[in-house]
């Protein structure tokens, strides 16, 4: 039977036009401490639920929480790094989440965040070597919760609900020359803080990775998500075109997932009672 290149690309059309996947929201949104990372999971699609491992970060949340809109579970916050076993808990957890179909009954699932679920791994690893408690080892050590890390985060791209993971900025200085007096003259630039090369192999995962910023006004704290930005800050988005975003935008994901013509309603309240 000849080989018929149309029917092929129609078929390879016909599943990317029917992979939920391609509908999908995912992105890695980074911010200063205390620039409201978390609470911006009050924007999402509901119900949203929350892996924290950020001690304490879900409590201004707390009356979502109660309501049932968001769950958060806070028992990855802290661990005896001496004896660890939060990651290899929560590897146990989702991996039967995963089986029994839990992500789908919400709208957004957050890791929150890519920092403190690093040491969470980066513990267990000492721990299978040994070592728990001390100081890591070069590559015997980073190199494994690399791996581990951006294995966990393609699992989730499966998930047919948003997913966010959000992540701490790291402040890096180049020097771009010296003042008069022959002291160096930095350039401050801001990037998504984890070790070494992931802090490209990570990001690559994501369709988005916005900047959570938030500047202080007389009506209180005003925040707003940086989407395209190659400078100080490194931002971007693959959802927007054709002018669909501006450089800066509300701190509003489901204003943006509205924007770019994807589900931005919520699924059904979860029945708690």
């Amino acid at each position: 039977m000849p080989y018929d290149i149309l029917n092929d690309i129609k078929k390879v059309r016909e599943f990317y036009e029917n992979d939920p996947l391609q509908k999908r929201f995912s992105a890695l949104i980074t911010g200063e401490t205390g620039s409201g990372k978390t609470f911006l999971s009050r924007t999402c699609r509901m119900p949203v639920h929350i892996d924290s491992f950020d001690p304490g970060g879900t409590k201004c949340l707390r009356k979502l929480i109660e309501k049932g809109d968001i769950i958060a579970d806070t028992r990855w916050e802290n661990e005896d790094p001496y004896n660890p076993t939060v990651f290899n808990d929560w590897v146990k957890e989702t991996d039967y989440r995963f089986e029994v179909g839990y992500f789908d009954r919400f709208g957004t699932y957050i890791l929150d965040s890519a920092t403190t679920f690093a040491d969470a791994v980066m513990n267990s690893q000492l721990e299978s070597a040994g070592i728990a408690g001390e100081m890591p080892r070069f590559r015997k050590d980073y190199n494994p919760q690399k791996v581990n890390v951006i294995n966990r985060i393609k699992k989730f791209m499966t998930l047919e609900c948003d997913f966010i993971l959000t992540g701490h900025l790291d402040t890096v200085k180049d020097i771009i020359g010296n003042d008069k007096y022959g002291d160096p003259i930095f350039k401050i630039k801001y990037r998504f803080m984890t070790t070494g090369k992931a802090v490209v192999t990570i990001p690559l995962q994501f369709d988005e990775l916005y900047v959570l910023m938030g500047k202080e006004t007389s009506a209180g704290i005003e925040r707003h998500l940086m989407v395209n930005s190659q400078g100080t800050y490194i931002a971007r988005s693959r959802l927007c075109e054709e002018g669909l975003f501006d450089d800066e935008e509300d701190a509003d994901i489901k204003g943006l997932l509205k924007k770019a013509g994807l589900s931005w309603e919520d699924k059904s309240k979860l029945e708690l009672e």
